[in-house]
């Protein structure tokens, strides 16, 4: 099942990955993209067809406009979603497709978000040899209908993008095997296993996580994958850990619980190793997108921003600069 924030708070981005028929599909799997169009970005004409931006060197990138809910999804997030499809090193090539219509960008209609790009570029590219362009969104002209939604209606169509991989973690997780009962209750304790194995639940202010707020991330302390991140993390007064977020969007997973009679719930759930984390409630703060992840401290890791890259998340640091 999915899952939506409670007030959306919609934000654009534009973003040009080569074929636009591709990077939009890829995005329309993504959670939180609420909408999609394709069309033609900063060029030098107003309102080209496809045929000029092909053949008469309009200047305009294939763009795909990104509607998206930031309490679902941050910008951060969605510029990691691009750079795993795209090769942000060449120029004016994507794919089979090459020329200047091909070209990567990001282009951004607040000011705002062009320190969070070139930040998180800085992040993962120190060596400054992306050639992905930033610029402000100049003009931004819908293409043609045909194109729009264009591997929905024809899904054996031309595509250059591994669409797959929108369901996948956003950074690599190493090889899991999981423990037998014994040597995971060795390791995580009696309680820790009750909750992530069995649903159990901690008793409420009693988590060493409750009233807890340094930088960081935390993990499912069953498997080390990534779930929460700290700038998500408040105060809710229910007495256990309250995130409006999860650290990505496909870190979790959700499930109807029906273990309370007449009390229907959703469970959360770690994507990758399945431990039952807590559930989610409709009742978080408005600012925050009004979603209250209500989890069990018990369930979870915390690594501290300093410590991410020597236990191996260095990959997550980016995200923390939402912060």
């Amino acid at each position: 099942m999915a899952i939506q924030s409670v007030y959306a708070d919609k934000r654009t981005i534009y973003v040009a990955g080569g074929c636009f028929w591709g990077v939009e599909a890829y995005f329309k799997r993504v959670a939180g993209i609420l909408g999609t169009a394709v069309g033609y970005a900063n060029g030098k004409t107003e309102n080209p067809t496809y045929e000029e931006v092909c053949h008469n060197d309009t200047g305009h990138a294939e763009t795909v406009h990104l509607e998206y809910d930031r309490h679902i999804i941050s910008l951060e997030e969605i510029l990691l979603h691009l750079l795993r499809i795209i090769d942000p090193y060449s120029v004016n090539k994507q794919g089979g497709d090459v020329g200047t219509q091909y070209r990567t960008g990001i282009y951004y209609t607040d000011e705002a978000d062009k320190a969070r790009v070139e930040r998180l570029f800085k992040a993962v590219d120190p060596e400054g040899k992306f050639a992905v362009e930033v610029l402000p969104l100049e003009q931004f002209f819908d293409a043609e209908l045909y194109h729009q939604d264009y591997l929905d209606k024809n899904p054996n169509g031309y595509c250059h993008v591994a669409l797959y991989k929108a369901d996948e973690p956003l950074v690599d997780l190493p090889a899991y095997v999981k423990e037998d009962k014994e040597a995971l209750k060795a390791r995580i304790g009696d309680d820790a296993y009750a909750i992530t194995q069995e649903s159990a639940t901690e008793h409420p202010f009693t988590g060493e996580y409750d009233d807890f707020f340094e930088k960081g991330i935390y993990v499912d302390i069953v498997t080390g994958e990534p779930l929460f991140i700290s700038s998500a993390k408040f105060n809710s007064g229910c007495g256990w850990p309250a995130f409006s977020r999860p650290i990505t969007a496909n870190s979790v997973v959700y499930k109807e619980d029906h273990s309370i009679p007449g009390r229907p719930r959703v469970e959360v759930r770690s994507a990758h190793g399945d431990s039952h984390l807590g559930h989610v409630f409709p009742d978080g703060k408005e600012d925050l997108g009004g979603l209250r992840y209500c989890i069990n401290s018990k369930s979870l890791r915390f690594i501290k921003a300093e410590d991410m890259a020597k236990e191996g998340y260095g990959a997550w640091l980016p995200l923390l600069d939402e912060e």
